[in-house]
């Protein structure tokens, strides 16, 4: 059964109102009982992690260190540990800390590349090439991230993988993975997700999962962002995408039933909002339907409007919760 069933906030671009808002209506909305919040911003992290504990949501929080060295990544996540251990302080048992990410491709130095898209690519395709290095050198950079993060925090350690990298997940208080389904892995995808949950001491969190508002974009899961061009000027829709949110509710529900039925211990769906695909009336400038948000936003400061996959997400989560009696 589920017991932490949450979904990601990106705190960057949040005001502390519209925080507050979206927030609410992820516990009230939503039926979840836990966030990931995730941003580079540390002020705003903290902000909103003080407003979702108050509003009785499990917070998880993850520092996002694209781009960063690894010595400037565990400078930033002292930071974040030590305030995380001060709300945790005042809301024992509420803060759960990640020290990070698909650290093979964000953290600068792992595989060559001058930004995190780039060395993302080199991963993807050369990832048999590069296995031993990116082994050897993830292992190394995580030993450091979880000695840095327990020195300033005493609560529940966790970090969340990409699908190829190789942890040693007795390192964290639990085995985080974001795990997006498409075309290429359908047919092998919940046995990797039951090997995830059974193979490992720690319990299994998803800590990713979710895809676009398009037709064929259950195929293309975490590529569904490819669609967009965004040389154009301004950001357009490549080719003829046909807006279709029925796609990412069943994408969604589909997976939410899986772990439910693997004993999976919880899931972030990715992700509540995000601003920066906005929806558009023009099919060939409507951001919005490559993006992974439950709502959708105008680009504009505007309320934000829920999509077919928030009503799905909070019916399956409402219907959990109702059979664990709370």
């Amino acid at each position: 059964m589920l017991r932490v069933r949450g979904v990601s906030y990106l705190v960057d671009s949040a005001q502390v109102d519209d925080a507050r808002r979206d927030l609410t209506a992820i516990v009230e909305g939503l039926h979840c009982n836990a966030v990931m919040l995730v941003g580079a911003d540390i002020d705003r992290l903290v902000s909103c992690a003080q407003i979702a504990v108050g509003l009785g949501l499990e917070v998880y929080l993850r520092p996002d260190a694209t781009d960063l060295r690894p010595d400037a990544m565990l400078h930033r996540l002292a930071d974040v540990a030590r305030r995380a251990g001060t709300i945790r302080g005042q809301h024992p048992d509420s803060i759960t800390l990640l020290v990070g990410s698909e650290f093979s491709h964000t953290v600068a130095g792992v595989v060559p590349g001058p930004r995190s898209f780039i060395r993302l690519q080199v991963v993807l395709r050369l990832r048999r090439l590069l296995r031993r290095r990116v082994r050897r050198r993830l292992e190394a950079l995580l030993a450091r991230a979880a000695a840095v993060a327990r020195e300033n925090f005493d609560g529940p350690l966790g970090y969340a993988a990409a699908a190829w990298e190789d942890v040693d997940w007795t390192l964290f208080d639990f085995v985080g993975v974001s795990l997006y389904r498409s075309a290429g892995n359908r047919a092998g995808y919940r046995e990797q997700v039951r090997r995830l949950a059974t193979d490992h001491e720690p319990p299994l969190l998803i800590t990713e999962f979710g895809c676009g508002a398009f037709a064929g974009a259950d195929d293309r899961g975490a590529g569904s962002f490819q669609v967009v061009d965004w040389f154009s000027d301004p950001p357009r829709i490549r080719g003829d995408v046909a807006r279709d949110e029925s796609v990412q509710a069943t994408y969604l529900t589909e997976l939410i039933d899986l772990y439910d039925a693997e004993d999976v211990h919880g899931c972030f769906v990715f992700t509540y909002a995000m601003p920066d695909y906005p929806r558009r009336t023009d099919p060939a400038h409507d951001l919005d339907k490559a993006g992974f948000g439950l709502v959708c936003t105008d680009g504009n400061g505007g309320e934000p409007q829920r999509k077919q996959a928030f009503d799905a997400v909070a019916g399956r989560f409402a219907a959990i919760a109702s059979r664990e009696g709370r």
